[in-house]
């Protein structure tokens, strides 16, 4: 007759998080990784991990068990028989969902033992960058990183089951594909059959769903990848990033707004416990709608964080012909003078305005101005030279009390829309005043379809081109190009931007006109984009759509820092893979198959 422990799996009859106290007798087999070790002189207690969880194993004086698992180096792979105990009161872990049992170790194989590890695994502390990255696989061994990683596939399945219930369907469009004369630096693959000619690797797949829609095909949607030869930031991937690429046929803008909305807001919903005692706060459907221009005023910035209450105003017009006259003379040379409220701030001493000044200079600002006010009286230069009087009306229209101060940004207004914009983050911060515990999202709208270039003088696009004006053709033609808006819209969540998107120009002559606005010829739009041209010609429905970054998304549920902490196998910095040794040199053969020859960067 086959004993119990005859008839157990080779490997592992549970996981190491699945034992509980009705377990408790029964003989199991476990295999994972050795992740802590603790010697009580002659006990040994050994927490076994694998990718579920811990399991505590105790290995008595006596067992055989002993002299190996006192010896093997941590992160070596083994496999372990044993009883189910139950612990004694004093020595239950109740953060461990197994916490009431241990595995009395009878039996033990290894599976695989470590080398001296380069990093270690049991602990959360920082480490260096560069061994993290080179060491990913065992990073990702590390609770918080595989937890944002499980994270990670949780919501990509989240947003692909939402989409099919809300009637896209999932298409997968080209990775080799032609390379595209607007946008980023493309990624360009060299062609074996076709010498000198080369595909280039999607920064989107946008005029791939452009076609699908031309095609017929109603609702599409893809988790798409998109590559783009750019430097890496904090919010932005070097090399490659994912997307959920969605189009749609004969919709308007709000069309598309209440289309991914409910996806969006359901999917932070559903995670945004992760990690947290209480889930966050989402911003409901419909999202607010801010015009681009109002942004720009009102928070300084196209991707506002709303969590901050702060508002910025204008308030040239209280200094034209002001006692204060740097101010004076910036608004009668055209110039723009922001105000930044800073409430509550009569208890702070003056060190925090004048630390405030030198953060705007260090940032390469001529500086930041400041009021005081304390108990209803002003203080500072500005007001000094300002006037009591002009000072309270000014302080009146702003909606600040006696024991609130005031910032104000000066100077051309691109600068002091910049600086009032960061200067509102930095008060926010600085003040407490941010909303915690939530997802604040917002729509921008309405940018402007052209913009002058300041070093050429000319007009060009200032966001997509391939956006329908609104007005369409009659705007074009009859409206001054600075004052078009284009259907081209941001979606924005707690100061990042998650996505642009637009109602597509679907028309051959809207596009032309566009296009010639901006000093491209037919015959240039032609040679550029008679792809795209060609379908449009042959019946193309009204179509728009979007495109949420999936690796932001993540990285804001996980409230992490970078994307590199929500991404399986990023590259560093320098667009480097450490572990995989990417990019490479490839050999001779590999190069004339391909008719390339390597030319050296010119020195200096």
């Amino acid at each position: 007759m086959s004993s119990a422990h005859d008839q157990l799996p080779p490997f592992r009859s549970h996981h190491c998080a699945e034992l509980r106290v009705a377990d408790v007798g029964k003989t199991v087999r476990l295999s994972g990784w050795l992740h802590r070790r603790r010697d009580h002189g002659g006990l040994l207690f050994i927490d076994l991990r694998d990718h579920f969880g811990l399991t505590q194993l105790v290995v008595m004086a006596g067992s055989p068990a002993l002299g190996v698992l006192e010896h093997l180096r941590l992160e070596s792979v083994v496999t372990v028989t044993g009883e189910v105990v139950a612990r004694t009161p004093e020595t239950i872990n109740a953060a461990l969902p197994t916490g009431e049992v241990e595995v009395r170790v009878r039996e033990v194989v290894v599976q695989s033992e470590a080398a001296e590890l380069p990093m270690p695994v049991a602990t959360e502390a920082d480490y260096p960058e560069d061994i993290r990255l080179k060491y990913r696989f065992l990073d990702l061994r590390r609770e918080r990183l595989h937890q944002n990683i499980m994270l990670r596939s949780a919501v990509i399945a989240s947003l692909r089951r939402r989409m099919i219930a809300s009637g896209f369907t999932e298409f997968q469009t080209p990775i080799l594909t032609a390379s595209s004369p607007e946008g980023a630096r493309d990624f360009l693959v060299p062609s074996r059959l076709h010498p000198g000619k080369f595909y280039a690797l999607p920064q989107a797949p946008q005029m791939f769903k452009q076609l699908l829609m031309v095609a017929g095909f109603d609702r599409y949607f893809q988790i798409a990848p998109c590559f783009r030869d750019e430097d890496a930031r904090a919010d932005r991937s070097p090399g490659e990033f994912y997307q959920l690429d969605f189009e749609m046929s004969f919709v308007t803008q709000e069309d598309v707004f209440a289309a991914i909305e409910p996806v969006l807001a359901g999917v932070f919903e559903e995670f945004a416990g992760f990690r947290r005692a209480t889930p966050w706060d989402v911003t409901k459907p419909p999202f607010p709608r801010i015009p681009y221009a109002e942004a720009m005023l009102t928070y300084g910035s196209d991707k506002p964080d709303l969590r901050n209450p702060l508002l910025i105003r204008d308030v040239g017009s209280h200094f034209r012909d002001s006692g204060f006259a740097l101010f004076a003379r910036i608004v009668a040379s055209g110039g723009v003078v922001r105000a930044i409220p800073a409430p509550g701030t009569a208890g702070l001493s003056r060190k925090f305005f004048d630390d405030m000044n030198e953060w705007a200079r260090g940032e390469g600002f001529a500086g930041l101005g400041y009021v005081t006010r304390k108990g209803g009286e002003f203080g500072g230069p500005i007001a000094k030279n300002h006037g009591e009087a002009a000072m309270a009306d000014l302080f009146a229209a702003l909606g600040l009390g006696p024991d609130d101060g005031c910032f104000f940004a000066a100077g051309p207004e691109a600068e002091a829309a910049k600086l009032a914009g960061m200067a509102r983050i930095r008060v926010g911060e600085q003040l407490g005043l941010v909303e915690q515990g939530a997802y604040r999202f917002c729509w921008i709208v309405d940018f402007p379809m052209y913009e002058r270039n300041a070093e050429t003088g000319r007009i060009e696009f200032s966001h997509n081109p391939f956006s329908m004006p609104q007005g369409g053709l009659e705007a074009l033609e009859t409206q001054d190009p600075l004052d078009i808006l284009a259907f081209q819209y941001d979606i924005v969540c707690n100061g990042v931007e998650l996505s642009s998107g637009a109602i597509r120009n679907h028309r051959p002559d809207i596009m032309f006109k566009a296009f010639a606005i901006a000093g491209y010829s037919e015959a240039d739009v032609e040679r550029e984009f008679g792809g795209m041209l060609n379908a449009l010609r042959y019946g193309a429905p009204p179509h728009g759509g979007s495109a949420p970054g999936v690796d932001r998304i993540v990285m804001l549920l996980a409230d992490e820092p970078n994307l590199r902490e929500v991404v399986v196998f990023p590259m560093n910095q320098r667009a480097e893979d450490l572990m995989m040794g990417a990019p490479s040199p490839v050999s001779e053969r590999q190069l004339r198959e391909l008719s390339i020859r390597v030319v050296a960067p010119a020195k200096g």
